[in-house]
C-alpha cells in the first residue's frame, strides 16, 4: 500500500488523507528520489499529450499548415474550453480546412465553471470544440492529412496513429507495450498503463532530449516545449494548477496533469523527470504532491512559491462559505 503523503485538516484533527507515489529520474536513468510503488503500471492518461504531439511534429504537419507556437501548445493541452482555447481549436481546424465535425473526442461542458455558465447564458450546448482534448484531436488530424492517412477510427489502438504514438511512447520511456494494459481514455483513444519509474525518465529525457534521440525528434521535442513555455494559458487556463506553475516559473518546469490523480513533469535545468499518481485519483491530492516534490528536490522553495503568489499550490487553505479559513490541504505530519 502506497504511503499516506497528504492529509486534509479541519481545526486541529486529519480530516481526510490522500495515498500515493511518485518518482524523479534524472538523465543518467537514475531514482534520485521516489516513494511509493513506482514499477506497477498506471494509466498515464492526458500527462503524456506532448508524447502523443510527436507524430504531427515530425511528420512536419505543423509547419505544413503553418501552426504557431500557440497551436502547438494546445496540441498538448488539457484545456479549460474557455473562448480563447475553443479558437484556437477552430483556426487549426480552418488551417486544415476540416471541419470540427471531424474531431472524434466527443463533446463536454467546458472544464471552466465560469465558460460552461458563459455558454449556457448564450443559449449554447458545447461541441467537440470545448472537449479539452479537442487540441490534441485537431494535431492528430494535421498528421493524418499531411500522411494521407484515411482518418476514420483514428482512436482505435491498430489505427496507424495510434501504433505511431505507441512506438513514440516506447521509445521515449524505454518500455515494451505490446503487453501493456490497455485502456481507452476519455476522448476515446487508448491509453497504455506505464510504470511511474518510465514515466518519469521518459520525462527526464524530454528535459534534455539532445542526450537520447536523433536529431529530428530533438527538434520535435523542443518545439513542443518551447510552444508550451511560451504559452502556459493554451495547456490549461484559468486557476488550473499547470498554467499557474509554469507561469510563476517561466521556462524552468514544464507540467502536464492527466486524469485520476496523475501528474508529469520535468526541469530542463536539472535534468529531472517527475511522475506522480494519487491513489484515490483527486488533483487536490496530486497537485500538493507535486509542489511538495519540486520543494523537497530544493527547486522551488516555500519563499519561491510565496513571492510568486502561488503559496496555494503548496499548502492549499480550506475555506468555508464565509471566507474564514477552516483546515489545510498540506504534507502528512504523521
Amino acid at each position: 500500500m502506497n504511503p499516506v503523503l497528504i492529509e486534509v485538516t479541519r481545526g486541529s484533527i486529519v480530516e481526510s488523507q490522500h495515498r500515493g507515489a511518485f518518482c524523479v529520474v534524472d538523465t543518467q536513468r537514475n531514482v534520485v528520489a521516489c516513494q511509493g510503488d513506482i514499477n506497477t503500471p498506471v494509466f498515464p492518461r492526458s500527462s503524456i499529450k506532448a508524447i502523443q504531439a510527436l507524430p504531427m511534429m515530425e511528420s512536419g504537419a505543423a509547419d505544413t499548415y503553418g501552426f504557431s507556437d500557440e497551436e502547438i501548445a494546445l496540441a498538448c493541452s488539457s484545456h479549460n474550453g474557455e473562448i480563447v482555447h475553443v479558437g484556437v481549436a477552430q483556426a487549426m481546424l480552418n488551417k486544415l480546412g476540416l471541419s470540427k465535425d471531424m474531431l472524434q473526442c466527443g463533446s463536454h461542458w467546458p472544464m471552466s465553471e465560469e465558460a460552461g455558465r458563459h455558454l449556457a447564458m448564450e443559449g449554447e450546448t458545447p461541441c467537440s470544440l470545448h472537449n479539452n482534448c479537442s487540441g490534441k484531436h485537431s494535431g492528430f488530424l494535421a498528421y493524418l492529412k499531411k500522411e494521407k492517412i484515411m482518418p476514420t477510427g483514428y482512436g482505435q489502438p491498430d489505427h496507424m496513429l495510434q501504433k505511431k504514438i505507441r512506438d513514440a511512447l516506447e521509445d521515449v520511456c524505454e518500455i515494451d507495450l505490446s503487453t501493456a494494459p490497455i485502456g481507452i481514455d476519455g476522448c476515446d483513444i487508448p491509453t497504455w498503463a506505464i510504470p511511474l519509474k518510465n514515466l518519469a525518465l521518459g520525462f527526464a529525457k524530454y528535459s534534455q532530449p539532445d542526450l537520447f534521440f536523433a536529431p529530428e525528434r530533438t527538434k520535435a521535442i523542443r518545439r513542443i516545449t518551447q510552444s508550451v513555455f511560451a504559452h502556459p494559458y493554451m495547456v490549461a487556463g484559468k486557476d488550473r494548477y499547470d498554467t499557474r506553475l509554469m507561469e510563476a516559473f517561466p521556462g524552468r518546469i514544464f507540467s502536464k496533469v492527466g486524469a485520476e490523480g496523475v501528474f508529469c513533469a520535468f526541469i530542463p535545468e536539472r535534468g529531472l523527470g517527475i511522475a506522480v499518481k494519487c491513489d484515490d485519483g483527486t488533483l487536490r491530492g496530486a497537485e500538493i504532491m507535486l509542489s511538495l516534490v519540486l520543494e523537497d528536490l530544493g527547486i522551488f522553495t516555500k519563499e519561491d512559491f510565496d513571492k510568486a503568489g502561488i503559496l496555494d499550490l503548496l499548502i492549499h487553505p480550506l475555506k468555508n462559505r464565509n471566507g474564514v479559513h477552516v483546515g489545510d490541504i498540506r504534507r502528512a505530519t504523521t
